[in-house]
């Protein structure tokens, strides 16, 4: 069978269950969407290179599975360039595939020219310059199976146009790329971290995006369950453990509840499964868990020690530990420790108010939540919203929490959200953002129109860019400088113009009601909520202080020793 590198490329996308590409063609790349024309993958047309890899994004979070993008040369590829980076730092399988100028033409400057392989060195777990056709049989499932494998991450795999168009005989297709098998852990580190969980009298499960990531919530629960231990999660391991078990004590760090950091400073053991010790989770490094021994899980050896150096480390996969953990286990009620838990958070539990009030943060986020349920798939940007969301909003089930935590990227949340509604149809999906952050990608309100994707964002508008003009506030006495939006644009009206529903719940009559149809409406819409300029998110853990040193609506500047005298 005779095929063009590009026929190629899509028939080994198929083979790899491939089912959705966003893109957006250009010079570089279209004898690829000449191929794709012919192919049975639906393509969905970004408006921004970096949208595309966002709906990417989305997809690969919500499933689980690789997702693919494409890009041409030149700008094409650097408009990628965020998304591939956030996808880095947040271990998500992404296959982000550009075009490139002749073979000939690299290196001379020719017109979109750009060294993508080199730029994106740093930013991917390993990238690819197709330098034939045939080289694309192993290239193709090799990038799947180096994104699946161990710790996930994004793939790039850079096509010159040439490569695109030559033709090559295919007598038969290499199998698709799988994930290498996860390896054992050692038996004796698995016997040490049993008996260090058995002995502990205050032990505390510290768990993150590896746990979802392995799929491993169930055995989790068990663990958790058998052993009694409370279970606090970073910002990217909220939905693991549900957030209603009486187990469950919320996110730890910078925004955490008073009650989850004070646990952290009383716990003489923590298991820390699937994390990489985040400063915004861990506050001041060398003043984290100050009285624990800290256990390490992770599947990426790199990560253990980097940043603290754990009594024990425990290179695995974190379902296959938490697996194998689970018979050397024995069941405990650890009735101290859960007393104290409970006295922690019934005295110091994280104050939401104006939960009622569908014009407070808090109040709709807790009205949406109710409205859309627990199969809901919920997406934010970054910034205040984000913090809140990860606050308040009562998460059932891994994967339903899908949000940029290790870059922080402003303008994810819309794109990832499509991507999500591409790839479970069947899910509401809620995206939480910011006029600033909306701001970062609205052009793709043209692509979720287009789509028709049952998708509802829920705009918390303050005409700021809100947790900049909070720490100006906090940290640099109030003097407030590019922080504030003097031009506000009409969302609503924004919205509309794109042929999307919207819904200003700004002097509505019923907001209750309006919300609930918004929410209920098939198809995209906007729901645009004005709140206080001057709302902030609270606690906050001052940048470069220790957890324990939480601010927030009462006593701002208050300190640990504070809140135990």
């Amino acid at each position: 069978m005779k095929l063009t590198g590009a026929q190629l490329i899509t028939r080994l996308l198929e083979r790899q269950s491939v089912r959705t590409i966003a893109g957006i063609p250009g010079g570089a790349n279209l004898p690829l969407y000449d191929a794709l024309h012919a192919s049975e993958i639906r393509h969905v047309l970004a408006r921004h290179e970096q949208g595309a890899g966002f709906i990417a994004q989305g997809m690969a979070r919500a499933s689980g599975q690789p997702a693919v993008c494409f890009g041409t040369s030149g700008p094409g590829a650097t408009n990628l360039v965020t998304a591939i980076a956030d996808a880095k730092l947040d271990s998500i399988p992404l296959i982000a595939i550009t075009g490139q100028v002749p073979r000939a033409m690299i290196g001379t400057d020719a017109f979109q020219e750009i060294d993508t392989y080199g730029l994106t060195i740093p930013i991917t777990k390993h990238n690819y310059l197709v330098r034939s056709a045939a080289e694309l049989l192993d290239v193709i499932p090799d990038a799947f199976r180096v994104a699946m494998s161990g710790r996930p991450g994004p793939v790039v795999i850079d096509v010159p146009k040439d490569v695109q168009n030559e033709s090559l005989d295919v007598d038969t297709f290499p199998d698709p790329g799988t994930a290498d098998a996860v390896p054992s852990p050692l038996p004796d580190a698995l016997a040490q971290a049993a008996a260090l969980i058995s002995h502990a009298r205050r032990p505390l499960l510290l768990i993150g995006a590896g746990v979802i990531a392995a799929n491993a919530s169930a055995d989790l629960r068990r663990l958790a369950e058998r052993a009694s231990v409370p279970v606090a999660a970073t910002l990217l391991g909220l939905g693991a453990m549900p957030s209603d078990h009486p187990l469950f004590v919320g996110m730890i760090g910078m925004h955490a509840a008073r009650y989850t950091n004070l646990l952290l400073e009383d716990c003489d053991l923590l298991i820390a499964i699937g994390v990489r010790f985040d400063d915004r989770a861990t506050g001041k490094i060398a003043e984290f868990c100050p009285r624990a021994k800290i256990i390490h899980v992770d599947i990426d050896a790199s990560e253990i020690g980097k940043l603290t150096r754990p009594f024990l480390g425990v290179e695995a996969d974190a379902g296959a530990c938490i697996a194998a953990l689970l018979p050397l286990i024995d069941s405990q009620t650890r009735r101290s420790w859960r007393e104290r838990m409970d006295y922690l958070r019934t005295n110091f539990p994280l104050a939401m108010p104006g939960a009622d009030d569908l014009t407070e943060p808090y109040g709709i986020i807790r009205h949406t939540a109710a409205l859309v349920g627990d199969e809901a798939i919920v997406t934010s940007d970054v910034g205040q919203h984000q913090m809140w969301v990860a606050q308040a909003f009562p998460f059932a089930r891994p994967r339903q929490w899908l949000t940029s935590g290790g870059l922080g990227t402003m303008g994810f949340g819309l794109p990832a959200a499509i991507g999500a509604a591409l790839t479970e149809p069947d899910r509401p999906v809620v995206c939480f953002t910011g006029d600033g952050s909306l701001l970062m990608n609205i052009q793709e309100l043209g692509t979720a129109a287009e789509e028709g994707v049952n998708i509802k964002l829920i705009l918390l508008n303050n005409g700021h860019l809100g947790l900049v003009r909070q720490q100006q506030q906090l940290f640099y006495g109030g003097r407030y400088h590019a922080s504030r939006f003097h031009a506000e644009p009409d969302f609503a009206a924004i919205a509309r113009g794109f042929g999307i529903q919207a819904i200003d719940l700004d002097g509505a009559r019923d907001p209750l009601a309006e919300l609930a149809c918004g929410l209920r409406e098939p198809g995209p819409c906007l729901v645009n909520v004005r709140i206080a300029a001057d709302a902030n998110v609270y606690p906050m853990v001052p940048p470069g202080a220790a957890n324990r040193e939480m601010i927030d609506y009462h006593s701002p500047g208050g300190s640990y020793a504070d809140l135990t005298a």
